[in-house]
């Protein structure tokens, strides 16, 4: 890896009106390297790399590129210049092929002017080998998997000539193997002198393949550091502007009374699952891809149709054969997809919040808008929501601010029983340890919790015990100190029989 810089960046100001999003940031990418940008939400991560990829322009400050300053007026001309963003919704037409998208505007004609179909299919498919991926250039990218459809998002920065590559949370909708093949193309690209550039909330992952890391915060940059001179606690604190030595709160959890058991739940991608969660208990719940864990909580939630079993809360029976049923018998659901089905995005926080527990708040047809007020002033302020005013679009909130909007609703509605899926997917760090600390919160005040998570450290780190789900099967029931990531992840992928680890 050369010494000299192939991008650097100094004292770079965007200004937006009445917002300073970067105020005198610097960022230095060696030839070939992987390096990490690190930050909370709204630290000004995003900004910078729209600026850098020619998506927008920046208010004062120079770039320079190979040592030659310059000034992109369009992502067209960044391009040109050899830089590509990946963003985390991928720009793929689906019902073309992978060579069709990978030279979209591009395709390269003959003599006659047409579109030298050839030419296309093996430069594609010439690239695509080159990257060690196992799909053809013909197929239609609508077949492909997620990661499939990134791999040809990053061969099709390669066909540019791009030298930097910007990965936005690349790894947000990957499967375990999925990651690993992301991580083999990172490894091939840097041997070809490409350097990367890596935003993710995963410190797992940034400790793992990158070189150097950057940390930025509330629009300052804040330091740069070789990756084996830093800790995970080090990147922590520096992003948060204070120590956090504890992400995850201490628990003594004793188990108490059963408070909900699930006894033979069949459905979608699920057989013959039965769980007992008991009172203050916080239950983790994982699997790889197609597990069934995430469609485990949906029926016990109502939001997919069971086909048999039962749910016994307080050793009643109860209906929870819908959404609204389910929270009538007392168990509150925070979705994995906020933005879908978590939240109404143009509606107010205060709406969003108050929006399943109208009847508190309603006599007759009458609502009673100041109790309402209260009630959500009080949520917002327990859980520490960083807002304007409620009247507030929930659309324009920081993802951790929106995901701690959604568990205010659940709140406001009172469930004793909650099930978390993914609760800090795409939230940072500072943001995460206050949901945990939430998470803990609630048990002390009696509630059991299930949480779903794919996020291994997470799961160990705030979950009393822990269940394991492989293609809709329960493999392994366990206290959480009884267990480490290599157990969990060989009992999901089928490194290790039901009959070995006596379920």
């Amino acid at each position: 890896m050369g010494e000299g810089y192939v991008l650097k960046l100094d004292n770079i100001v965007k200004v937006f009106p009445g917002v300073r999003a970067l105020d005198g940031v610097h960022l230095e990418i060696k030839k070939g390297e992987v390096h990490a940008l690190c930050g909370e939400n709204g630290a000004g991560k995003s900004t910078l790399m729209k600026i850098i990829a020619g998506a927008q322009p920046y208010t004062s400050g120079t770039m320079l590129l190979n040592g030659k300053e310059v000034v992109f007026h369009s992502a067209k001309d960044a391009e040109r210049h050899g830089i590509a963003m990946i963003y985390q919704e991928f720009n793929m037409i689906p019902e073309l092929s992978v060579a069709e998208n990978m030279y979209l505007g591009r395709l390269p004609v003959n003599r006659l002017g047409k579109v030298d179909w050839n030419r296309l299919y093996q430069d594609a498919q010439e690239h695509l080998d080159h990257l060690g991926l196992p799909f053809s250039a013909k197929a239609k990218v609508r077949t492909l998997s997620v990661a499939e459809a990134q791999m040809t998002e990053i061969a099709k920065c390669l066909t540019i000539g791009a030298k930097i590559i910007i990965m936005d949370e690349p790894t947000a909708a990957l499967a375990e193997e999925e990651i690993r093949i992301l991580f083999q193309t990172i490894e091939e690209l840097k041997k070809k002198g490409i350097s990367v550039i890596y935003i993710s909330h995963r410190m797992d992952e940034i400790f793992k393949i990158s070189d150097r890391l950057t940390v930025f915060r509330d629009g300052k940059f804040v330091a740069t550091k070789n990756i084996d001179e830093t800790d995970y606690e080090d990147v922590v604190s520096m992003m948060v502007g204070r120590k956090v030595s504890n992400l995850y709160p201490v628990r003594n959890y004793i188990p108490k009374e059963v408070v909900f058991e699930a006894r033979d739940i069949t459905g979608r991608g699920v057989h013959g699952i039965s769980l007992k969660l008991y009172k203050g208990e916080v239950l983790g719940i994982t699997g790889l891809l197609g597990s069934g864990a995430v469609e485990l909580s949906k029926l016990i939630y109502g939001a997919i149709p069971m086909e048999s079993g039962i749910i016994m809360i307080g050793g009643e029976k109860k209906d929870c054969s819908s959404p609204k049923k389910a929270l009538k018998a007392g168990i509150g659901f925070v979705s994995d997809d906020r933005k879908q089905e978590g939240l109404v995005l143009v509606r107010s926080i205060r709406e969003n919040i108050s929006m399943s527990s109208l009847k508190k708040f309603t006599r007759g047809v009458s609502l009673n808008k100041k109790l309402e007020m209260k009630c959500v002033q009080d949520q917002v302020k327990a859980l520490n929501i960083k807002i304007s005013s409620d009247q507030q679009l929930a659309g324009k909130l920081s993802g951790g601010n929106q995901q701690k909007v959604v568990f205010a609703k659940v709140l406001e509605a009172d469930s004793d029983i909650l099930i978390l899926a993914e609760p800090t997917r795409g939230v940072d760090v500072g943001a995460k340890a206050e949901i945990y600390s939430i998470i803990n919160r609630l048990t002390e005040c009696g509630k059991s919790i299930l949480v779903i998570s794919t996020d291994l450290p997470e799961l160990i780190g705030i979950s009393d015990r822990i269940l394991v789900m492989r293609e809709g099967h329960l493999v392994l029931d366990v206290l959480r100190h009884e267990v480490n990531q290599e157990t969990i992840l060989a009992h999901a992928s089928g490194g290790v029989s039901e009959h070995e680890s006596g379920n």
